[in-house]
């Protein structure tokens, strides 16, 4: 009975370390989006829609995270969980460079062009799931 005991933690501890060795590879990443923005008069009518692609940056990747049974916790199992997310919110304008009437015609000059506020993830790492990002 013993020896069973002992193989089987011993396959439960390979297996974990098999986990834990493949590394963490999170990165922030160039990327672009697709925006569009109405804008809308006092009495609720369509004003105009800007739209425009812009480079953002994108967290992506993987981290390593695990369980493993603990007779300390309460569930039985202490719980590593570990996801590539921003460290940091980063605030800026971008300015979307086509605008439309409500009509669907193009407006040229100072309206033509719409600034708009986004947040973007920068300095992205593993962090624990579920925890709360600055900025």
């Amino acid at each position: 009975m013993l020896r069973r005991s002992s193989v089987a933690s011993l396959l439960l501890t390979l297996s974990i370390s098999n986990v834990v060795t493949r590394g963490d590879s999170c990165e922030t990443l160039p990327s672009s989006v697709h925006i569009t923005k109405e804008e809308y008069t006092e009495s609720g009518s369509l004003a105009r829609t800007c739209e425009g692609e812009v480079a953002v940056t994108k967290c992506e990747g993987t981290c390593n995270s695990q369980v493993q049974p603990s007779v300390n916790h309460p569930t039985g199992f202490l719980k590593e969980c570990l996801c590539c997310r921003e460290g940091f919110l980063r605030e800026r304008r971008v300015s979307l460079l086509k605008c439309y009437d409500s009509d669907g015609n193009q407006i040229k000059g100072e309206r033509g062009v719409m600034e708009v506020k986004l947040r973007e993830p920068s300095d992205c790492k593993c962090q624990r799931c579920g925890e709360l990002v600055s900025g």
